[in-house]
């Protein structure tokens, strides 16, 4: 299940004449290149969930011949946040199902994702990803004896490491019964729900390629990047 249908609100103006997925990374869309490395992991079927410019997306894969794999369409008529039209697919409570943004460049094993996730007693699985950000500041540090005022140190600009959703998700049937059929909902208050009802949520992290392209420095790092990382993600045909 690919996620197609956001605004793209932070890559305008690109994205006024363009639904995100559609971006170009290279001489592609960054969402060509998902489709290609899903159908090279195994997977015999993808549904795109399309909303914003939703013909656009519709016309350029059509049904999925061209590349292999049938390719469904499930479109948003209001939005639902980027969980909420789950539960308005169907087929998607029979299985285990991989969900995805479609904005997401990256070169990890789909296919290994969503065995380990089967395996597993988890109801969703999460692709995490270690970053790290500079702070642009000098940060101090205060004791713990009451006293507010009192420092006992002080880091210049300190960089400050951080694990991230990498907007693929892997979740079993019973975690869709979770969401309400026409509710707005987006991916972190479900994972809470699934928490807060004791299920089992788990983490696959990451040491592979990824960008989120619908950032404007993921964007640019990608354009900047892509000719030497292109055979990392682009499976031959």
């Amino acid at each position: 299940m690919i996620l197609a249908g956001g605004e793209g609100t932070r890559l305008r103006p690109y994205t006024t004449v363009l639904p995100k997925p559609l971006m170009p990374i290279g001489d592609r869309p960054v969402l060509d290149i998902v489709v290609r490395q899903l159908r090279a992991h195994g997977f015999e079927r993808i549904t795109m969930a399309t909303g914003y410019l939703a013909e656009l997306i519709e016309a350029f894969f059509r049904d999925g011949e061209a590349y292999g794999i049938p390719i469904d369409y499930y479109r948003e008529h209001e939005p639902l946040g980027t969980v909420g039209a789950l539960a308005l697919i169907d087929e998607l409570a029979a299985d285990d199902v991989l969900v995805m943004n479609g904005d997401v460049l990256t070169d990890i094993d789909y296919g290994a994702l969503i065995e380990r996730h089967c395996a597993s007693d988890a109801a969703a699985t999460i692709a995490t990803k270690t970053r790290q950000i500079q702070v642009s500041l000098g940060v101090l540090r205060f004791g713990d004896d009451g006293d507010e005022t009192r420092l006992t140190g002080y880091d210049e600009k300190p960089k400050i490491d951080y694990t991230a959703s990498m907007g693929v998700y892997c979740f079993a049937p019973r975690a869709l019964s979770f969401i309400k059929p026409g509710e707005r909902l987006d991916f972190p208050d479900l994972i809470l729900r699934l928490i807060a009802a004791g299920e089992v949520v788990r983490a696959w992290p990451s040491d592979d390629y990824w960008l989120d392209i619908g950032r404007h420095e993921d964007y640019e790092q990608a354009q900047e990047e892509f000719e030497s990382v292109r055979d990392r993600l682009i499976p031959p045909d």
